[in-house]
C-alpha cells in the first residue's frame, strides 16, 4: 500500500508546491492594470484593423491614455466613437474626414481575359506567385476574393471577375487595402467626386491589348477638367480628392469610360 501512497503523495506534493509558487510570481510579477486605458478600449469598436496607426485598439487605447495622440483616428468608430473618447478624457477632437475603400479596377470579364488558365489554391496571393498572375492585364484585379475574406463588414464582393464595395457597409478598417496583392484598393473622401478605376501604367497601346476600358493616358481628362484636379502621371490618370468639385467632366471626356462619379449620398 505504502508503495502506491508514497509516489502519491510527492507528485501532491510538488503539484501543490509548483502551484504556490505559480499563484506567488503572478501576484509579485503581475502588470499594473491602466484603468484609464481599459475605459477607452471599451469605448473603441474593437476591430483591430491597424488603421489608426497603432497595432490594435489595445495599443490606441494606451496612447490615448497617456496622452501621445488625439481621438478621431479610429475610421471604423467614426465621429461617435471620437466624441465619446473626447467627453472621457475631457478634450477636443480633430474632427474626422470620412473615408470608404473603392477599388481602382473595371478589368471585368466583358472587358478583359485572362492570358493563361489558372489551377491552385483560389487566392489572389496565390494566384499571383505563379508566374505574376493569370491576367492578361499585369495590374487588373485577380478576382479570388482575398479582400473580400478580409472584410468583417460583408462590404466586398467578386462580380464577374472584378471586386466591388458597397460603400454604404465599408467602415474604412483598412483590411481590404492590406489583403489585396496588385494594391488595387485605396481609400477616398466620402464625398462626390471622380475617381480613376484603373491602375495600369502601361503605355497605351500595351493598355489597348489587355483591356477595353483601361486608361490610356490620353490626357483628355486633364484638358477637360475645370478645376486642375485630375492629369496623367505615368500613363495613368490621377484625382486629387482635394480638388475635385465632383462636377463630371472628366467622366465624359474619357473615352474609355475608366472614370466614375463616386457619390457618397
Amino acid at each position: 500500500m505504502n508503495e502506491i501512497l508514497i509516489p502519491i503523495l510527492i507528485v501532491g506534493g510538488i503539484g501543490l508546491l509548483c502551484g504556490l509558487i505559480l499563484a506567488f510570481a503572478s501576484i509579485v510579477m503581475a502588470v499594473p492594470k491602466d484603468e484609464k486605458a481599459e475605459a477607452i478600449r471599451d469605448l473603441l469598436p474593437g476591430a483591430n484593423c491597424g488603421a489608426c496607426g497603432f497595432s490594435g485598439c489595445d495599443g490606441y487605447a494606451q496612447a490615448l491614455a497617456a496622452g501621445e495622440v488625439k481621438p478621431g483616428l479610429c475610421p471604423v468608430g467614426g465621429t461617435a466613437v471620437a466624441k465619446s473618447i473626447s467627453e472621457y478624457l475631457g478634450c477636443e477632437s480633430d474632427e474626422m474626414e470620412e473615408k470608404v475603400a473603392t477599388v481602382h479596377c473595371l478589368g471585368s470579364y466583358d472587358n478583359t481575359s485572362n492570358r493563361v488558365e489558372y489551377e491552385g489554391i483560389e487566392t489572389c496571393a496565390g494566384a499571383l506567385s505563379v508566374a505574376g498572375g493569370p491576367t492578361s492585364c499585369q495590374f487588373g484585379c485577380l478576382g479570388f476574393g482575398d479582400c473580400v475574406r478580409a472584410c468583417q463588414y460583408n462590404a466586398i464582393s467578386v462580380c464577374n471577375g472584378v471586386a466591388r464595395i458597397d460603400p454604404t457597409r465599408c467602415k474604412a478598417c483598412s483590411m481590404c487595402i492590406k489583403a489585396c496583392p496588385r494594391h488595387l484598393i485605396s481609400f477616398i473622401p466620402a464625398k462626390k467626386q471622380a475617381v480613376v478605376r484603373c491602375k495600369n501604367c502601361d503605355k497605351g497601346t500595351q493598355t489597348n491589348k489587355v483591356c477595353k476600358i483601361g486608361c490610356i493616358g490620353c490626357k483628355k481628362c486633364e484638358k477637360t477638367c475645370p478645376h486642375d484636379a485630375i492629369h496623367v502621371k505615368n500613363s495613368i490618370a490621377e484625382v486629387d480628392p482635394q480638388k475635385c468639385t465632383g462636377c463630371g467632366e472628366c467622366v465624359g471626356a474619357c473615352p474609355r469610360h475608366c472614370i466614375t462619379l463616386f457619390n457618397a449620398d
